[in-house]
């Protein structure tokens, strides 16, 4: 399927990398809200093949419990019986997309027995700069960024780790780094802990407003349908599930064998029941946690977003963990996760 819309994030971000590297960037936004995608499009599609070389690591994809789980997530292992140099030599010929560092299958052995990371990232470093004396770009992505906010090797691997990422842009200006998330609150807190003050900066990747979302649904509609829906068909999709893009895809492809309604009215029905069963586990736990929970929830009643701090810290803290509200901690708003969230507290509450 063509990729809809996002130019302004796509065009800041090839905008970025036509310069050397100075920043560490975050991707962040709510849930679902097309991280993935719009740097999936931009790798395949949208770089220059011929210039740059991207290491595309998903945290999501593997389970990581601890250190050795982790550096292994960062490679991708080779059993061929070459130097790491010839091996990166010749991958890049023929891909501009890599799924981790590569690395011979006895080094990757070995970096695991030293398990310091002063050894890995020398490592790493010597690889990026072969394929800058190659005329290549190096470029890091980082996804799902949140699965590794409880791993510790002696410090915390995270500021280790965004120091040495502090070292190949702000001071090597050696490669682009991009870290995508959807917890705002981690992002803070690496931001904090690794003091990655005037070293990193941030681009929201938020849902689709109205005007943008009620595009893409003639979009979808026109593509998967093959006809074009009407006005209050499109305003009641909206209204149900807001500018989320994957919902407003899984409202339209289940259109093909369903009525409009019996979707709309299922899938709201399912997140309310969850809701509904979340408050009632908090409330035998603690009530005193739940009569704040419901204070908090009971802000949303006429509004879409408030600001950050008219939520208790410890309160919008958890609902931002347990994914009912988003946090938005450079613009200091806090909003449910999705339209279909934000129906759900309107019933419950």
């Amino acid at each position: 399927m063509e990729f809809f819309n996002r130019e302004k994030e796509i065009n800041e971000i090839l905008s970025i990398i036509e310069f050397e590297p100075n920043f560490i960037y975050f991707l962040y936004g709510p849930i679902n809200s097309g991280k993935t995608a719009l740097i999936n499009e931009i790798i395949n599609n949208r770089l220059d093949k011929d210039k740059y070389v991207v290491f595309y690591i998903n945290l999501r994809r593997y389970f990581i419990s601890k250190y050795n789980d982790f550096i292994e997530v960062l490679f991708e292992e080779y059993n061929e019986n070459k130097k790491p140099v010839e091996i990166i030599k010749g991958l890049i010929k023929d891909t501009p997309l890599l799924f981790g560092i590569p690395v011979p299958k006895n080094t990757l052995e070995e970096l695991l027995n030293k398990k310091t990371t002063k050894n890995v990232f020398r490592y790493i470093t010597n690889i990026l700069l072969e394929i800058k004396k190659s005329g290549k770009i190096p470029i890091i992505i980082l996804d799902e960024l949140q699965k590794i906010g409880d791993l510790k090797i002696n410090d915390f691997l995270i500021y280790e780790l965004f120091n040495y990422f502090i070292s190949l842009t702000k001071h090597k200006h050696l490669c682009h780094v991009f870290c995508l998330s959807f917890d705002s609150l981690f992002i803070e807190k690496v931001y904090n802990e690794a003091m990655l003050e005037d070293r990193a900066d941030y681009i929201l990747v938020d849902d689709f407003d109205k005007e943008t979302a009620m595009k893409f649904i003639d979009f979808l509609s026109e593509n998967i349908l093959n006809k074009k829906l009407s006005n209050e068909e499109k305003e009641l999709i909206y209204s149900y599930v807001g500018g989320k893009p994957v919902l407003i895809i899984k409202v339209i492809n289940k259109m093909r064998t369903e009525e409009l309604d019996e979707i709309l009215n299922f899938m709201l029905n399912d997140t309310k029941q969850r809701l509904k069963y979340l408050l009632e586990d908090i409330r035998e736990e603690n009530e005193e946690l739940y009569k704040e929970i419901i204070k908090a929830l009971s802000l949303f009643k006429e509004n879409h977003e408030v600001e950050d701090i008219t939520i208790d810290k410890k309160v919008r803290e958890f609902l931002v963990k347990r994914n009912i509200l988003f946090l938005d901690t450079i613009k200091g708003v806090i909003k449910p996760q999705s339209f279909l969230i934000w129906n759900a507290i309107k019933i419950l509450i």
